[in-house]
């Protein structure tokens, strides 16, 4: 039977539709005729040419009637209440017909015929329909996990009814925590307080709770996940409102909980007026616009008006992604921005300069940088290169072409470092703090800020890999803790503190409250339906393995060197005084720095990046990679009077 109803519903529509037509035509006589042999209780009069005569009036017009209502468009396995209004008219029309048919060619059929039979049609051509729609949902609920949605308001029952016609899951309870709406049923599911999601998984077999709470604060949505985490179902959530409402997604894409609903918090609205102050109409460069921070700047850039928005990129491929990403924003949503994809690196100073001027830029958001700290810790010359002097080749031609707006994205790993990487972003804020005071025709700031959720950078990412695969899930300390913030609202501080600067100004974002690594990933264990395994619970489904901090890694990260902090406008922004050197002094310096970097002279950069106002404490021995094979190889090579051979110098390309 089930092979059958597969076949049926599996055919071409017209076919399906023929097949309608023909069984309504039989079940309309078969209504009419028993009908009347329950009328007249005779079958006499079924042979009677009057009564196919009265068929012959009474089927074409209810049939023509069920195509002009639409009947034989819809979807048997979909029918809803249209559905049912159409079989009514149809019905009531039909039965109509028989007293006219009746009164015009004299049959003389009885007058309470047509009452008998509009009874008898709903239930013949009405039953068919939904008990064919009734077995098919049945045949599909033995193979759909079962599952609870958590809030009955409309995006839940939107859901409930999207669930029920879908292919992935069958909703059998609501949850919520309205004790208005507690045991009363909504699209046919009964409303259940949370605390009988054990009940629910123990009687009913629920496997998993979809959250449809799409516009709910962050904060209750980490309160919701805090509540049913240590219950032990997989919880999954529908998209936010502003991606249903631009069509972005639909109610029934269920997806995994999002980290930020796990560490998040509620952002604050951008103010539009900082959001364009140094946007709208005017031509901007981001560079490292292929990265985490500076595509997100470039798409938050593109929203406010620019009449020009330039991106620099060193990678070809981040460069052509982000480019086509810009291009299908514009298309969308209708902007008028010209885009220019430029390759290049911030350590070539007269490229920035030509560009720069060529364009005529008025703001630069200088997002380039290389960030992994024990990367950099391996590479350190290309990390004091990229970090210092390619932010020193940026600000100069920036002040080479009167750009009017400088701002430096910077990291809570400039506070008291103990990795290069910490360092050199450290000494790109001194830069732009030393030639604020240098020169007058561009406002330089700095935005310091913690790590950002689902950047290339980021452990979620990893941790989440690692679930998949069975664990273990790798964290360096069971202490260590960072701060969070998502990608947007990131962007969208960093140009509003732009636009507050004065000129040498070091902002800090209010990043809320540090989180503990491992309390991140035991949370997404939980949530993915898993438990942790460990001493306490070796049953348990994935492991936490400590692997020890890496060079350059503080166990916490601070976002002031000082307590000389002071509020500003913006609730999440802050503004801090920080120790610098004049220009002269630092100019100087960076000579140096510079010349150790060109003799790749480690142990003299080492000394050199203690000597500057970065408050940098190494942690370790120098990690350098072809520092440490220069070492092993002079270890191993024979004692000689030889003279020492000095290093070819690099191209000089900073001066």
């Amino acid at each position: 039977m089930r092979n059958l109803l597969q076949s049926l519903f599996r055919l071409p529509r017209r076919q399906k539709r023929t097949i309608q037509l023909v069984v309504d035509c039989v079940l309309i006589a078969a209504s009419f005729l028993l009908a009347m042999l329950l009328r007249l209780e005779d079958w006499a009069p079924l042979v009677e040419v009057r009564t196919w005569l009265a068929l012959v009036v009474m089927i074409p017009l209810s049939l023509a009637i069920y195509i002009r209502l639409g009947f034989y468009r819809a979807v048997i396995r979909y029918l809803g209440p249209k559905a049912i209004r159409a079989v009514v008219i149809g019905v009531v029309v039909s039965a109509l017909s028989l007293p006219l048919a009746s009164y015009l060619f004299a049959l003389g059929i009885p007058r309470s015929v047509p009452f008998i039979y509009a009874m008898l049609a709903l239930l013949t051509i009405g039953g068919v329909r939904f008990g064919l729609r009734a077995i098919y949902l049945r045949s599909q609920i033995r193979h759909k996990p079962r599952v609870v949605i958590y809030g009955a308001g409309s995006a839940g029952r939107q859901l409930a009814v999207s669930l029920s016609h879908g292919q992935e899951y069958l909703p059998i309870a609501f949850v919520d925590d309205a004790v208005s709406l507690q045991n009363t049923y909504i699209e046919g599911l009964k409303v259940y307080p949370p605390r009988q999601l054990g009940y629910l998984s123990d009687t009913y077999g629920a496997e998993r709770v979809l959250m449809a709470m799409p516009s709910v604060s962050r904060e209750r949505r980490r309160e919701i996940l805090a509540e049913l985490e240590p219950q032990g179902f997989p919880v999954q959530t529908i998209p936010g409102v502003a991606d249903m409402v631009t069509g972005r997604a639909r109610i029934s894409e269920v997806r995994d909980v999002a980290v930020e609903d796990l560490l998040g918090r509620d952002p604050v609205p951008p103010n539009p007026a900082l959001m364009e102050a140094n946007i709208r109409g005017k031509v901007v460069l981001v560079t490292g616009a292929g990265g985490s921070i500076g595509s997100e700047l470039c798409r938050q850039i593109l929203r406010h008006g620019p009449s020009r928005l330039l991106l620099l990129e060193i990678s070809e491929f981040g460069l052509y992604r982000i480019e086509q990403d810009l291009h299908r924003i514009v298309k969308e949503e209708g902007h008028e921005v010209r885009i220019e994809a430029l390759l290049g690196s911030v350590q070539h100073r007269q490229r920035l300069t030509a560009v720069m001027k060529a364009y005529a830029v008025e703001t630069v958001y200088h997002a380039a940088a290389y960030k992994h700290v024990p990367m950099v810790e391996h590479n350190v010359v290309e990390g004091v290169q990229n970090n210092v002097f390619g932010t020193l080749s940026t600000a100069r031609a920036a002040i080479d072409a009167g750009v009017e707006t400088f701002v430096l994205v910077s990291t809570d790993k400039a506070v008291r470092p103990t990795n290069v990487m910490g360092t050199t972003k450290r000494l790109a804020e001194l830069i732009c703090q030393a030639l604020a005071g240098h020169q007058n025709a561009t406002r330089f700031c700095m935005v310091r800020f913690g790590n950002v959720l689902g950047s290339s950078g980021s452990v979620v990412p990893l941790f989440r890999e690692q679930i998949q695969a069975g664990g273990p899930i790798t964290v360096t300390h069971p202490d260590i803790t960072r701060f969070f913030m998502t990608i947007p609202e990131a962007a969208q501080l960093v140009i509003q503190a732009g636009a507050m600067a004065q000129g040498g100004d070091v902002f800090v974002l209010d990043m809320g409250e540090p989180v503990r690594i491992a309390d991140l990933a035991r949370q997404m264990v939980r949530l993915s339906g898993l438990k942790v395994r460990d001493e306490r619970n070796p049953e348990g489904d994935v492991a936490i393995a400590y692997t020890g901090l890496r060079p350059g890694e503080k166990l916490y990260e601070e976002l002031l060197v000082g307590d000389n902090v002071s509020a500003t406008s913006h609730p999440r922004i802050m503004t801090a005084q920080e120790v610098f050197w004049e220009w002269p002094r630092l100019e100087a310096y960076l000579d140096r720095l510079f010349e150790a970097c060109r003799l790749f002279h480690h142990n003299g950069i080492r000394r050199l990046l203690l000597e500057a106002p970065t408050a940098y404490r190494p942690q370790g021995d120098i990690v350098d990679l072809v520092w440490l094979e220069k070492r092993r190889r002079e270890a191993e090579a024979p004692v000689t009077n030889a003279a020492v051979t000095p290093l070819r110098p690099i191209l000089e390309r900073y001066r």
